[in-house]
């Protein structure tokens, strides 16, 4: 995983809270949980705030080849 504003969208109003709670989730759980979660997180922000789904992965911190789901 490269570079992350995770801990700047978990402080933003502006991203809805479901998002904001697995990014939570992501960070404060167990590491072999992180991936999922980030890719929650990622899903929520594509589909709740209309990103693109690369665009949504690489504000996670995950690879921008993959699709949303």
């Amino acid at each position: 995983m490269g570079f992350s504003v995770a801990p700047l969208l978990m402080a933003s109003e502006s991203v809805p809270a479901v998002a904001r709670s697995a990014l939570r989730a992501a960070y404060d759980g167990p590491v072999s949980e992180r991936r999922p979660r980030l890719e929650t997180a990622a899903r929520i922000l594509h589909r709740e705030l209309d990103l693109d789904c690369s665009d949504a992965r690489e504000l996670v911190g995950l690879p921008t080849g993959e699709a949303c789901g």
